[in-house]
């Protein structure tokens, strides 16, 4: 092969391979080494190398050998006088690496090297796949469907890899056709056998929200942001979007001019119906949004630990709308918004309003508004049960009915559970903070019963403490925990003592103190505020004197703007100077006032500053 046929060649393969040069040439070099190994039956410990040249093709093989005077092993030795070709200080014995290449082995090494170049480029490959696609997780990719069956898809990418789509992440009723170009989104990638193992979806709802992103410029530059997606692929889809900046219309921008832009997202998706609604952190105003197409008469939160409850009263004709097929709409608006939505009609809403009241006569009292309405709601609903007509009016008046209760009900389970909480508070104040941090393993329980109270979640003692003044009968609800074992439990606990918190003394202000009279006192103050005013008249003369030189008047000073009176920040030079002005002064007595009542006069305290490290007020 000539220089130019295997520089034309080597090209080709970088071209087809999509590889750099670097890896190429080592894996070339790598499979040299491999063919030499195998041509001379040379040992794996000895250092052999090789080196290509690209531009003329040309493999030079260079191995380490002995250093002696006669060489009886061409593989292993090498004469002195060759060696100090290489290397003018080799002595008898020493290791140097010489060129020891075949005379026949570019034949040889292409003939034995072929399937070890192939192998290496293949490994290089699989890691450039494995490299490229991993950063491509959660983005769509394109690619053309290969082979689909029932088990699933095998889609065709870039890089000559292949991705797999199994049945579970396809949009239910999709038929992927052989060849067709299709969009999909990485939703992971392992290492597999026999390269890169990546897995796609269309059915993800990251996939949705790619597909928002290339088709609303806003989403993409973070003008418009999505709060939440839920999605059942090939049936309907809801998206809440909100915008960051004031006078974007959110829902607006997705939708597009005419519906263009969602238009291309649903025919993406075969057809999937997508509805968009603007988030709002009312989670009452995002619910009933989040329920849409159907118009919402009220919503009822009750919020607490256990379990985030939103009531949903809609008119009779809106109530198979706000449920949809299959409890699809509603289904999808509880993971939209998080919480776990009850829809009921107003018929039906009233109806448990009534037996609500009638059951319960102290509730009633709370809402006499609505006992008033209820002869009214009744007659209402005996209408409906015999298949008379109810008119706009009267379905306003059971709205009206079932919201006034509602809210009352919702108010109440709110005061509730600010009892409780206050409870648990009021308990755990009672009981030693030292408490919290003891681990139970620090008590002395047995072990069968340290155990037991383990398992149930116990980690410190002020854990137990806490359940047995609250609620005594979880502990011995406990299996394994008996009378005796509980009245153990309440001697062992009852027996602790726990460190308090430690109390950071602070250092006395005064040390000595002076009485003085009241009316020296009055004296004092009245010197000081005289010298005060002489220093602010000085002052003031100074300034106008000032001023007066450079031609500006007091007037007109005060005319300025504020600007010109700022002060320049203080350079080190000039704070330093000053602290040395301030050490020169040395430090200076100061007296604080106080009542003594034993005295019945104020006393004047001398104070001495006793460090940085004193508290603040010491010296003013």
């Amino acid at each position: 092969m000539t220089k130019n046929e295997f520089a034309l060649a080597f090209n080709e393969v970088l071209e087809e391979k999509q590889l750099s040069k670097d890896v190429i040439v080592a894996a070339i070099e790598a499979a040299m080494v491999s063919a030499y190994r195998r041509a001379v039956s040379a040992s794996t410990a000895q250092y052999v190398e090789a080196k290509l040249d690209p531009d003329s093709g040309k493999v030079l093989i260079y191995a380490e050998k002995e250093v002696v005077e006669d060489v009886q092993e061409f593989k292993t030795e090498v004469a002195l006088e060759d060696a100090r070709k290489v290397t003018a200080e080799a002595q008898l014995g020493d290791m140097v690496v010489v060129e020891t290449t075949p005379a026949d082995f570019g034949r040889v090494a292409a003939q034995t090297a072929r399937q070890v170049i192939q192998q290496r480029i293949r490994e290089a490959e699989r890691s450039n796949q494995m490299e490229y696609f991993q950063r491509q997780v959660g983005e769509i990719v394109s690619g053309i469907v290969q082979a689909s069956n029932a088990q699933g898809a095998t889609i065709g990418l870039d890089m000559k890899a292949e991705g797999v789509m199994p049945a579970n992440q396809k949009v239910p009723g999709e038929r992927l056709k052989l060849h067709d170009r299709i969009r999909a989104v990485v939703l992971e990638v392992k290492e597999g056998s026999r390269g890169p193992q990546i897995i796609l979806s269309r059915a993800h709802r990251n996939f949705l929200r790619r597909l928002l992103e290339n088709e609303v410029p806003e989403i993409y530059h973070g003008v418009v942001e999505i709060r939440a997606i839920s999605r059942e692929p090939g049936a309907r889809a809801k998206v809440a979007v909100s915008a960051t900046q004031a006078g974007i219309d959110p829902v607006g921008a997705c939708v597009g001019i005419k519906g263009v832009r969602i238009q291309a997202i649903v025919k993406e998706l075969h057809d999937e119906k997508i509805d968009i609604i603007q988030w709002d952190q009312d989670p009452v105003i995002y619910i009933s949004k989040a329920i849409s197409p159907a118009r919402v008469s009220g919503v009822y939160l009750v919020d607490n630990e256990s379990a985030r409850t939103a009531t949903v009263v809609v008119m009779e004709d809106q109530l198979s709308l706000a449920i949809g097929r299959d409890g699809q709409n509603a289904r999808l608006a509880a993971k939209l918004t998080g919480w776990r939505i009850d829809i009921k009609s107003v018929i039906e809403a009233a109806g448990d309003v009534i037996n609500r009241l009638q059951g319960d006569a102290v509730f009633a009292e709370t809402v006499p508004a609505a006992v008033e309405m209820l002869p009214h709601i009744q007659e209402i609903l005996t209408k409906k049960a015999e298949g008379r007509p109810i008119t706009p009016e009267e379905y306003s008046a059971l709205a009206q009915f079932v919201d006034k209760v509602e809210r009352r009900t919702v108010q109440i389970k709110q005061e509730a559970i600010r009892a409780s909480e206050q409870l648990v508070a009021a308990v755990k104040a009672d009981i030693p903070s030292g408490a919290f941090t003891t681990k139970l393993e620090q008590a002395g329980f047995k072990e069968h019963v340290f155990n037991i109270l383990t398992e149930a979640g116990f980690d410190t003692v002020g854990d137990l403490l806490f359940a047995l003044k609250s609620n005594p009968d979880k502990v011995l609800g406990l299996a394994g925990i008996g009378p005796k074992a509980m009245q153990n439990i309440e001697e062992i606990v009852g027996a602790l003592t726990f460190p308090e918190p430690e109390v950071q003394e602070v250092a006395p202000i005064a040390d000595a103190a002076e009485v003085v009279s009241a009316e020296e006192m009055l004296d004092l103050n009245k010197q000081a505020e005289a010298k005060k005013d002489g220093k602010k008249s000085n002052e003031k003369d100074a300034l106008e004197d000032e001023h007066a030189k450079d031609g500006v008047s007091l007037d007109e000073l005060f005319q300025m703007k504020p600007e010109i009176f700022q002060t320049a920040p203080e350079t080190e030079d000039d704070s330093s100077d000053k602290k040395k002005d301030k050490d020169k002064k040395g430090k200076k007595k100061s007296v604080a006032l106080e009542f003594d009542e034993d005295l019945g006069a104020v006393v004047g305290r001398k104070v001495h500053k006793r460090g940085d490290d004193d508290v603040a007020g010491d010296t003013w």
